[in-house]
């Protein structure tokens, strides 16, 4: 299979969708500590580590995108989605980045 770069999206452009009221399916793959520090409203949380073991907890047919702190670890999440066949999204820069409300 031919590599295909990543889908991204930038934080604003995430936040837009969001308070268009769009259904958007965002996974958070941070550890638990920086997730409790704050992560989107309505995002799921698989850490990274744990995500191939927890892939059933996710629709194959919906478009997820991923979310880490900066852009890393939510790059390399989309890689082992994507190798399954998900339809993923990097959010560009992660929660650093992040301009809008958390929870």
């Amino acid at each position: 299979m031919a590599f295909q770069p990543q889908k991204e999206i930038t934080p604003d452009e995430l936040a837009a969708r969001l308070k268009r009221g769009e259904q958007v399916h965002v996974l958070d793959v941070r550890e638990p500590l920086e997730w409790a520090e704050g992560h989107i409203p309505g995002a799921k949380h698989i850490p990274l580590g744990q995500l191939l073991e927890r892939l059933a907890e996710l629709d194959p047919e919906e478009e997820v995108i991923v979310v880490c702190r900066s852009g890393g670890r939510s790059s390399l999440a989309c890689e082992l989605l994507s190798e399954r066949g998900y339809r993923v999204v990097n959010m560009t820069g992660g929660m650093l980045t992040w301009q809008d409300e958390v929870e």
